[in-house]
């Protein structure tokens, strides 16, 4: 577990893709790459949103992925370019790396690995790299490619450097390092793309953070369908408005129960101090928040803290327009939620006939909750849901932060064939755009394995 990412041989040349990314690399800056990096993005098969409150997912790797083809160099500068054309190349010298919130470019999260490795070195000089960047992750798609560059670039900075850390400890230099662009992620994103294993799903805990293989039932597989519309969590406020009220319900439980509420920033953390099950932790939030939202003024009045400690202490910098925030909703969903998670690994360790049927429910019981109590959901995403539940899907639900992005599905394996088709002919086919993206919109997936570092045979 504690292991470093593995360092694997391969033959360029029977590989497609790695031979199409080499002779790009080698047309560009008219040299061979020294070694690869890889990192895959994730499907979170139940467990959204619950992470950053201190919470155990349950994603899997998928094969998708990102690859990076990298040569060192003594330049002092770090150059970036993109197999992909929409991605404009980009040149930063090593000794001024900065990260613009404001303006979220596919270069930004580059830097955020590149800016965590040389701040936990503390790396006066970085080398210089020039790099080539090839995703099969459709981007702001809720299957984490952002987090998968930054888990790239995090692991190409640290083999330029010479230096070596665990994948625990990339894994969780890697989730606090994407803070650098604004997102207030919890980790599970950076954890599943280093500690994946091929064949398993993974039950990701934190605090410490570990991760447990969980055997998913030989009967069904998973489908990941994109509803196509786009989300960039860093360009916009949904997702840390949802950090946020999360925060704020914990500060208001703590607070009803006579704790020190001061260290405590996650719901989890609560749960913990109170000694309780999350049953009686989702009776507490009945009990004590009013599902009506609340303003700014009850907020302080509760927390007994001026408008000014509000602004600077609880909220982030892109949430300080908000007005009013519901904390009943928010709370009730993540609670709910996290137990959700540890049926779900039950179901998978006793194996039950009926295991299909239950997880199913499971995952369908967790988009409701992401759709009413939390509201990340988008009509666009309900709609792919239901129809991937009457095209013969056991279990349908948003995965990823929401708001657009992708469903996953759990599909009986007989019925795959049938089940692609009708998903096809109702969501992707009457809509050209959708019908254009769908090659790469509607894939069955299996775990793939985690970050690794390539070298040429």
């Amino acid at each position: 577990m504690a292991s470093n990412p593995p360092k694997l041989k391969i033959g360029i040349t029977a590989n497609e893709r790695f031979k199409n990314l080499k002779n790009t690399f080698e047309k560009k800056y008219g040299e061979s790459p020294l070694f690869y990096a890889c990192a895959p993005g994730r499907v979170n098969l139940i467990g959204e949103h619950i992470d950053y409150c201190g919470y155990s997912v349950l994603p899997m790797a998928i094969e998708q992925n990102i690859l990076a083809a990298v040569s060192v160099n003594t330049s002092g500068t770090i150059t970036l370019a993109n197999t992909n054309p929409q991605y404009k190349d980009f040149t930063v010298s090593c000794s001024e790396i900065a990260i613009d919130r404001e303006n979220p470019k596919w270069h930004y999260y580059f830097l955020c690995g590149v800016k965590g490795i040389q701040e936990k070195f503390e790396i006066a000089h970085l080398k210089g790299i020039s790099c080539v960047v090839d995703g099969t992750i459709p981007p702001s798609s809720g299957l984490s490619s952002s987090s998968a560059l930054v888990c790239c670039s995090g692991l190409v900075t640290m083999e330029a450097n010479e230096k070596t850390l665990s994948k625990v400890a990339l894994a969780e230099l890697c989730a606090k390092c994407e803070h650098y662009i604004g997102t207030e992620g919890g980790g599970m994103d950076q954890s599943i793309s280093f500690l994946a294993e091929e064949g398993t799903a993974k039950l990701i805990e934190f605090q410490p953070l570990r991760a447990t293989d969980v055997k998913l039932p030989d009967g069904a597989v998973f489908v990941i369908s994109n509803c196509c519309v786009e989300m960039n969590k860093a360009a916009s406020s949904h997702f840390n408005i949802r950090v946020v009220e999360c925060r704020i319900a914990t500060k208001m439980l703590a607070k009803a129960r006579g704790l020190n509420s001061s260290g405590l920033l996650k719901l989890a953390q609560v749960q913990t101090e109170l000694k309780a099950s999350l049953e009686e932790m989702l009776a507490l939030v009945d009990a004590v928040l009013h599902p009506e939202p609340y303003n700014r003024e009850e907020i302080c009045k509760v927390l007994d803290v001026t408008s000014e400690q509000f602004s600077t202490e609880l909220l982030s910098p892109n949430t300080q327009h908000v007005t009013h925030f519901k904390l009943h909703q928010r709370a009730k969903h993540v609670y709910s939620e996290a137990a959700r998670v540890l049926q779900f690994k039950s179901v998978c360790d006793s194996e039950p006939a009926e295991s299909v049927q239950l997880l199913g429910e499971l995952m369908n019981q967790s988009h409701t909750s992401c759709r009413d109590l939390y509201e990340c959901s988008c009509p666009e995403l309900d709609q792919l849901v239901e129809i991937c539940l009457k095209s013969g899907a056991v279990g349908s639900r948003l995965t990823g932060a929401g708001w657009g992005g992708c469903a996953v599905s759990m599909v009986p394996c007989e019925k795959v064939e049938t089940f692609l088709q009708a998903v096809r002919e109702a969501y992707y086919l009457p809509d050209p755009r959708r019908a254009a993206m769908e090659k790469h919109s509607l894939f069955v997936s299996k775990p793939g394995g985690g970050a690794a570092i390539f070298l040429e045979e």
